[in-house]
Formats: C-alpha cells, sequence, structure tokens
C-alpha cells in the first residue's frame, strides 16, 4: 500500500497538471498516512484539520439521527476525496457525519494551511477541489431523491448488486444494509424474505447470497426501461 512521495500526486487526474512550483509545495506539504480496516476517520463534533486524498481503500461516511439510525450518504473510493472534508475546510465547522475505515486505507492528509494556500493561489488546485465537490453534491442529490421517490424494494435490489462481491455474495446483515438505505432493519428483513420467495437470493448469517442476479436487476432497471 505504500506511496513514494513523488508518485502519489499524480494517482490524481486533477492535480497532475499543477505547474512545478505548486506540485512541490503540495507534495512537500502532504503526509501519507494510514487508517486500520473499521477504524474511525473522522466523527461528529470533530474539526477537519486535513484534506484526504485516498490512495487505497474504501472510507463509508454515514448519518446518524438522534434515535441511533443510520444511512450511509456516501463512500470514498481511491483516486477520490471526501466532499464532507472539504464542506467543513471550507466553512471551518467541525463534522456533522462519521467517516468509517471500511477496508485499511492509505491516504495523502494535506494539512488546512496548505489547503487554504493552494485554493487561494492555485486555479488547478481550486478546479480540482470543486470538481470533486460538485460531483460530490450530485450523488448526494441523487440518494435524497431515491429515499424520498424510489420503492424500498427496488434500492434493496440495486444496493445487493453493487455490493456483491465476484463470488455473488454480498457481506453484511439486515441492520447493516438497512443502514446502507436509511430505513429500518425490519423493512430490509421482509424485503429479503421476498427476495428469498422468488428465489433471487438465500441468506445466512451475516450474508446475503444472490441466486437470481438478473431478477434482481429486472427489478432495479428504472421503470421506463422494464
Amino acid at each position: 500500500m505504500g506511496q513514494t512521495r513523488m508518485s502519489w500526486i499524480d494517482r490524481f487526474p486533477g492535480l497532475s497538471r499543477l505547474p512545478p512550483e505548486v506540485r512541490a509545495d503540495l507534495e512537500s506539504g502532504g503526509k501519507v498516512v494510514s487508517v486500520p480496516a473499521g477504524a474511525a476517520v473522522f466523527a461528529p463534533g470533530q474539526s477537519a484539520d486535513n484534506l484526504l486524498l485516498l490512495l487505497d481503500g474504501v472510507v463509508r461516511v454515514q448519518q446518524r439521527s438522534d434515535t441511533g439510525r443510520e444511512v450511509t450518504l456516501y463512500r470514498v473510493h481511491a483516486g477520490e476525496s471526501c466532499v464532507l472534508t472539504t464542506a467543513c475546510m471550507l466553512s471551518h465547522e467541525a463534522y456533522s457525519a462519521d467517516g468509517v475505515a471500511e477496508t485499511e486505507v492509505s491516504a495523502v492528509a494535506i494539512p488546512r494551511a496548505v489547503f487554504d494556500d493552494l485554493t487561494g493561489r492555485s486555479p488547478v488546485f481550486r478546479a480540482f477541489v470543486f470538481a470533486a465537490y460538485s460531483r460530490r453534491i450530485a450523488d448526494l442529490f441523487a440518494l435524497i431523491d431515491d429515499i424520498v421517490f424510489q420503492r424500498m424494494d427496488v434500492r434493496l435490489a440495486a444496493r445487493l448488486l453493487e455490493l456483491a462481491d465476484a463470488d455473488g455474495v454480498v457481506h453484511a446483515t439486515h441492520a447493516a444494509l438497512a443502514s446502507e438505505l436509511g430505513t429500518a432493519r425490519e423493512v430490509v428483513s421482509r424485503a429479503l424474505a421476498e427476495f428469498h420467495r422468488r428465489g433471487w437470493v438465500a441468506q445466512a448469517r451475516g450474508e446475503v447470497r444472490l441466486l437470481g442476479a438478473e431478477g434482481l436487476r429486472r427489478l432495479a432497471r428504472p421503470a421506463g426501461d422494464r
């Protein structure tokens, strides 16, 4: 997972166009850090002191309600940055959600002072920051649209297809899937029972095996395409 200081910047296409002097400042100011799987990357109330650019691994960003219900907002993958971190650094506000390392994570931490300096004086760096920000905001609007307007069984079918590994297995409990979709565990359990009745899935402790992926794909397909 280790990355040399002179090579990590080329993992981000928007940064590879930086002028040499700005690139040098970014390389000298950034620090490669590692986070073990399952560890907290950030938490509500914590100050956003570094912009994290992921080199390897996956970070899940989730929101928890006052009643304890969780919803997964998005995931940050290699080659991406976290929009919540960007927003907090721009506004000088604390985090309002959790970031959890789903896998072992390697990332470059860009300190606030370096972030502020390069955002102010480098159009290329500023464009990189806001392009990533705008893409993720669009994803969040799509999530809101799904939660408000999309049927839960359709959303669950799509998420199972997205989370399945190469063997067609989703390693997640009903509670974890409920967190993915922002709903109650009982709702997920009822939908999975119906999928099982149709022969689309088989369930075991902590996992769901996809047996009828085509049926799930038909259900998850936009209504106009079915």
